[in-house]
């Protein structure tokens, strides 16, 4: 990483500088393909040409290039010597003129860690497979540019490769010669650019749909994945969600799709969900099924392809200037994947699974030392790459839906509109989307911006209720806190909902109540005179970001009937503050346990019951008092094997109560039916035990000692594939032996062979639960070896092992003192290396403090 960043002074300063007219690429991929040339990297040739003007001829500047080798440069013609001008990861430019051409002639490198030019081998054929990911800034690693997002051009891609394959871009493209020729792009960013390239299964379709105005738009839809996956790629489901997906933002973005065609890639090896790429979406291709899969799986994939289309208009066609305003796209796109889902498919409960999954993601990263406002201050690219979090995405949507309440869905609507015609092709900042919306609104969009994007932490509400001597409520006030880091008291609009029994038992709404809560108490006079509540939900319908607490009588309701309540957003936002409870450590973790294992039996919304299976794994590994964890994690097993076997035969439920069970599986009894029904002497009724679900099952084998290498190759080799070696992989790192975790470490801490896919398979299977005092030489090798990885890997590869190994399973002060010890002495280690640190100390300090809650219960 040393010499590869860009701070944000250097790109205002190079942005006031410059000006770009457009780009012409051409790459030569055809060395993708048999053996590689020499030492060193895999290489391939990049031949850029930058056409730009400078508003002040004389003055200097620089392009941005990461390659091992630079063969000829030249600006205006003139020759320029590359070992003078380039220093590896910046080309110096002198004396420029007014108008220039800068042409770069590289040897580039592929990429092992999935950003830049990916170059991925399948084990199952032999095949070839590239393709591009760039954000933050990771084009520099395919050709010479410009690398900041408001020096947008137009491009020119052109690309050989070899004879046998197709090769795509954001433009049509069409092969001539022996050439792939895109078609030149709209001014678009130099990291929403993309090739892809290889042997892949192709299948099209098309999107039509006529305008206001009579004509006619024609979108040309393609979908694409391995051959290997090709069995399993349900394509006509892809292309449903598109299309409605296209009617839904057609109809309310009033902008046609300016981006010509609309294909999507489902790619091996991803580091993220998906990417926005105009014209050339790019997926994670874990995002095709190869097995059974509960109806949450679909619905996170039709969230996330509606979320990237999203992007065409927030994020491709007007672009945030710089990477503070990074969730000027992300919040809207996050928001825009539920608001669409809800509205366009037959995802129809979208909103529960963004309740209790998404704003999960956002609680945990608003509490951790690093959290930041929505708008953050990026520095520079390191601190860009660590700010695509909880609070840029699902904190910014929250606030987006508290926005929409606030100004009405229409004026939020008709100010996107606005927004898009008045910055088509542009860049912009925060003030220019709160110009418009204040238009649209009337409404003072200034104070809040501040109490919403210009703050950071979570607010806390908490129902007050004072009943009269005739048993109903004489005063019902919301009381709001917050941390004393972050003391921001904020403006919500919620719907306060007050419940009872039925005479049938049903948990059921029947006083409901909208208020603007302000500073720390507000009275919802509105409820006074209602009849006493059983249960008081102050965020009911979910309007609002906050955690949620509960008073006495709501909480022992809850213990009592939680099952009982029949709305299912209701029930999934009371499940998500017992979470927050037990986390805040306000609610022991084996009484968190205690109520799943009571009534998730009965939950209906199969992504809530997969949320609460995540939630109690983390109880108990994390949580839950270390005398406790053995007792714990039996009951466990023995609530998820009884609610596997009552299941409906088949059914996703038992689905999903099967993968939960082999997750907390450590008892003799439990490891010898997991092993019989692998080998088909134990049978559950309905339960098809399919490849996926095998990998699910030999987890738990291979950490506890009783799958050993011998059956982990004949597992392989019965699923060999790229997806079968992840899997083999990360159960080889998982088994329970001092020389395979010193194997595990090597491979991923002192070399750098493996690819980003395998060091992430290895990093899971390192860390086993079950395996605590195996672990403890790792807390000592972890600390000094991070500041060198950090030094010496890319900064994604940087990322999953300082996240990764991070000694959290040697939970106690010993560990706290070390890491405090750590960033004691590294007060000048890179910012975004000790945020990382800081972040992995704030989780063990969390654990240590509810450990201790449970400990206490």
């Amino acid at each position: 990483m040393p010499g590869e960043n860009l701070s944000r002074d250097e790109a205002r300063e190079r942005a006031a500088l410059l000006s770009v007219d457009g780009y012409e690429v051409s790459l030569d991929v055809r060395s993708a393909v048999g053996a590689a040339q020499g030492e060193g990297p895999r290489t391939f040739r990049s031949v850029t040409t930058i056409r730009f003007r400078c508003n002040e001829p004389g003055a200097s500047s620089f392009a941005d290039l990461i390659a091992p080798s630079v063969t000829a440069v030249s600006l205006n013609g003139r020759d320029l010597d590359p070992s003078e001008v380039f220093d590896g990861s910046r080309i110096a430019l002198e004396d420029l003129a007014a108008d220039n051409e800068l042409v770069v002639d590289a040897q580039c490198a592929y990429s092992r860690t999935g950003e830049g030019l990916h170059r991925f081998v399948d084990p199952e054929d032999g095949e070839v497979y590239l393709y591009t990911q760039y954000e933050p800034a990771d084009s520099r690693r395919v050709f010479a540019n410009f690398e900041q997002p408001d020096l947008k051009a137009p491009f020119r891609f052109e690309v050989r490769a070899p004879e046998e394959w197709t090769v795509w871009s954001n433009g049509a493209g069409e092969r001539a010669d022996g050439v792939w020729r895109f078609a030149e792009t709209k001014p678009i960013s130099t990291y929403i650019t993309c090739v892809v390239a290889g042997p892949y299964h192709y299948v099209t379709d098309s999107y039509e749909r006529v305008l206001e105005d009579g004509t006619r738009l024609e979108i040309p839809l393609g979908a694409l994945c391995r051959k290997g996956l090709a069995p399993h790629f349900d394509a006509d489901d892809v292309f449903l969600i598109t299309k409605q997906g296209l009617d839904f933002f057609h109809d309310h973005f009033d902008y046609p799709y300016p981006f010509g065609k609309y294909d999507q890639a489902f790619v091996p090896e991803y580091n993220l969900g998906a990417m926005e790429n105009p014209g050339m979406v790019t997926f994670r291709e874990e995002y095709i099924f190869r097995g059974k899969v509960t109806r949450a799986s679909y619905e996170g994939r039709a969230n996330t392809i509606l979320h990237e289309m999203a992007h065409m208009w927030f994020g491709d066609l007007v672009t945030m200037e710089w990477w503070d305003d990074l969730w000027l796209k992300e919040s809207f796109a996050d928001f825009m994947g539920a608001f669409a889902n809800v509205g366009a498919t037959r995802f129809k409960d979208a909103w529960i699974t963004f309740a209790n999954r998404r704003k999960a993601w956002a609680y945990r990263a608003d509490q951790l030392p690093s959290t930041h406002p929505i708008t953050a201050d990026i520095r520079d690219l390191e601190d860009a790459k660590l700010n695509f979090d909880g609070i840029t995405y699902a904190k910014g949507a929250s606030a987006l839906k508290q926005l929409v309440a606030y100004v009405g869905q229409d004026a939020f609507l008709e100010g996107a509109r606005r927004y898009f015609k008045r910055h088509a092709y542009g860049n912009t900042r925060l003030g220019d989307l709160l110009s418009v919306l204040e238009e649209t609104s009337g409404r003072d969009m200034a104070a809040w911006s501040r109490s919403w994007l210009q703050t950071a932490g979570v607010n806390s509400l908490t129902p007050q209720v004072l009943l009269s001597a005739a048993g109903t409520v004489d005063e019902l006030a919301v009381v709001q806190e917050a941390a004393e880091s972050h003391p921001e008291l904020r403006p919500h609009r919620v719907a306060v909902g007050l419940y009872r029994r039925t005479a049938e038992g049903a948990l059921e709404r029947y006083a409901r109540a909208e208020v603007d809560v302000e500073g720390p108490r507000t009275v919802v006079a509105e409820l006074a005179g209602a009849q006493a509540p059983e249960l008081v939900l102050v965020n009911d319908d979910d309007l609002t970001y906050c955690k949620t607490r509960f008073d006495a009588t709501s909480l022992a309701t809850l213990r009592e009937h939680l099952g009982a309540l029949t709305d299912p957003l209701a029930r999934a936002l009371c499940w998500s503050a017992l979470w927050n409870m037990t986390r805040d450590a306000l609610l022991p973790a084996r009484d968190f346990a205690a109520l799943v294992l009571r009534f998730a039996g009965r939950e209906s919304d199969i992504g809530v019951l997969q949320m609460l299976h995540a939630w109690t794994g983390s109880a108990l590994v994390h949580y839950a008092a270390p005398d406790w964890r053995e007792t714990g994690g039996r009951l466990l097993a023995e609530g998820a094997l009884r609610e596997l076997r009552d299941a409906a035969p088949g059914s996703e439920q038992q689905l999903a109560w099967a993968r939960f069970f082999a997750s907390v599986a450590s008892e003799e009894g439990d490891l010898a039916l997991l092993r019989g029904l692998l080998d088909g002497t134990e049978k559950i009724d309905g339960l098809d035990v399919d490849q996926e679900l095998r990998w699910v099952f030999l987890a738990p084998l291979a950490a506890h000692g009783v799958a050993d290498e011998a059956v982990l190759a004949t597992e392989l080799a019965r699923d060999d594939t790229a997806s079968g070696k992840r899997h083999q992989v990360r159960c080889l790192a998982s088994r329970p032996s001092e020389v395979v975790k010193a194997q595990a470490w090597a491979q991923v801490v002192e070399s750098d062979k493996l690819s980003n896919a395998l060091v992430e398979a290895t990093i899971a299977g390192f860390a086993q639960p079950s395996q605590r005092e195996l672990l403890a030489p790792y807390t000592e090798k972890y600390f000094a070896a991070i500041e060198r990885v950090w030094a010496e890997r890319s900064i994604q590869i940087g990322m999953d092992v300082v996240r990764g190994l991070f000694p959290s399973l040697r939970d106690s002060r010993e560990t706290l003192d070390a890491t405090d010890a750590w960033l004691a002495a590294h007060e000048g280690a890179a910012p975004a290396l000790r945020r990382l640190v800081l972040e992995a100390r704030d989780d063990l300090a969390r654990a240590l403090r509810a450990q201790a809650c449970d400990g206490g219960a």
